[in-house]
């Protein structure tokens, strides 16, 4: 589960940086950068939804600070 959540905070942060390149690359003329922003918000709330079925399903437990 560990590997997943990694794997989904990196596509996060790649669809971040690809925005910015759009947002460079196209001068804010195109949807590039919008469809790319889009799509990092849809990760977002897919990796959230994840974790909390994860958690109601016994998948992950909290540990808390030790």
């Amino acid at each position: 589960m560990k590997i997943v959540v990694v794997l989904g905070l990196v596509a996060i942060v790649v669809t971040l940086f690809t925005a910015l390149f759009f947002l460079y690359r196209d001068q804010g003329r195109g949807t590039r950068m919008w469809k790319a922003l889009a799509l990092r918000v849809a990760l977002s709330i897919g990796l959230v939804a994840l974790l909390v079925i994860s958690y109601r399903l016994g998948w992950i437990a909290p540990t808390g600070v030790r």
